[in-house]
């Protein structure tokens, strides 16, 4: 998706299958609005004499078995991303209590509705999805719009009721949380080893050179001579290595001239080819594109050594509310994401400003890992 596509919560249905949508759906609706109306009309009329209570049941069991189909229908042929809903339990209960337990959940009226609303829409979808068959225009532009119109709808009053909603983003906020505070910890421990087995263990190198040329300074001169050159051949590798350890923490160049350049200069250390191609403007937040440049390079490097390829893409870009980093590799394929993995750990790093990893890697490649990284929290 791009920056001038629409803002769907799906994408576009595909025109053939938008209309092989419409034209059942006129028959199947027809049918639910005929049971759902004499049925009500019939039970309540009847439940003076007890008969309307099943009656009831079956009507109300109907709407919930409509409203399922319904969600597979739309999930299936319009890619709405409609998935099974919770509906209060029914087990162990009484004919009575069941037909109130059912009126009690708000799915059932949600689902009624939803079904009372089609019906008058399918009048309507009907005739253009026909005139689409003939009509090459109205099939390729209005039909998918159409299809898509309807998916919303079905999502908004089929989907998640908001407190679901709001629950299902709380427990995904949680859990970006906690793999954000591991990947954090985990980074720390990576910096706190560097320093000790690295720039620290320079620093009491130089520290004793230094202290063994005082300790002869007035007797051995040479010998004095000869350990500073050693203290600051050492100090030299220990600022070396804190300029690499700040380098991977947060290079200069990217805070300097951006994705392009730094990305750009990643690829050049790679040591297969790798073409870049960097398009976000506007420039997005610090931490996306900290979390981009440390994605892009965790993968450059396990392509080099993992998988094979002989040559490789990245290509980031950016939509009005994400920065979408894919990287690609011609190599043998295979990559899946395993816990404790580096692609756990790349996912665990998006997950911090609560982006998400994708990984597409056939056995025989080629192999696409994408990142979506929210540019707003």
């Amino acid at each position: 998706m791009t920056a001038q596509d629409p803002p769907p919560e799906h994408p576009r249905p595909h025109p053939a299958r938008t209309i092989g949508y419409m034209i059942p759906s006129f028959v199947l609706r027809l049918v639910q609005f005929i049971l759902i109306v004499v049925g009500a009309t019939v039970g309540t009329a009847t439940l003076i004499i007890w008969i309307g209570f099943p009656i009831l049941l079956a009507v109300t069991g109907f709407i919930r078995w409509s409203g399922d189909l319904e969600r597979r229908w739309a999930r299936r042929m319009l890619g709405t991303p409609l998935g099974p809903v919770e509906r209060l339990s029914l087990d162990g209960q009484p004919m009575t209590r069941r037909w109130l337990t059912r009126l009690s959940d708000p799915t059932t009226w949600r689902d009624l509705s939803y079904l009372l609303v089609a019906f008058p829409l399918s009048i309507v979808e009907l005739p253009i999805a026909l005139a689409s068959i003939v009509l090459l225009p109205m099939a390729i532009w209005v039909t998918p719009w159409l299809g898509w119109l309807h998916g919303n709808l079905a999502l908004s009053m089929l989907g998640p009721n908001r407190t679901k909603k709001l629950e299902k983003k709380a427990e995904h906020l949680q859990a970006s949380r906690a793999r954000g505070v591991d990947a954090a910890e985990a980074e720390r421990r990576r910096i706190e080893r560097d320093l000790h087995d690295g720039a620290q263990q320079r620093l009491v190198a130089v520290a004793m050179s230094l202290g063994r040329a005082k300790s002869k300074f007035d007797n051995d001169p040479n010998a004095v001579r000869d350990l500073i050159d050693e203290a600051h051949s050492d100090a030299k590798l220990a600022v070396s290595e804190l300029r690499d350890l700040a380098r991977g923490i947060y290079p200069a160049v990217l805070g300097d001239r951006g994705l392009d350049a730094a990305l750009s200069a990643q690829a050049a250390k790679s040591p297969i080819p790798v073409d870049v191609h960097v398009d976000v403007e506007p420039r997005p937040p610090a931490a996306v594109e900290t979390t981009a440049y440390f994605i892009v390079g965790e993968t450059l490097t396990n392509i080099a050594k993992h998988s094979g390829a002989t040559e490789a893409a990245v290509k980031v870009w950016r939509s009005d509310t994400h920065v979408i980093t894919e990287i690609t590799d011609n190599g043998h394929g295979g990559a899946e994401v395993r816990p404790g993995g580096g692609l756990a750990g790349l996912a665990d790093r998006a997950a911090t400003i609560d982006g998400v990893i994708t990984v597409v890697s056939p056995v025989g490649g080629p192999t696409v890992i994408r990142a979506d990284l929210p540019c707003q929290w």
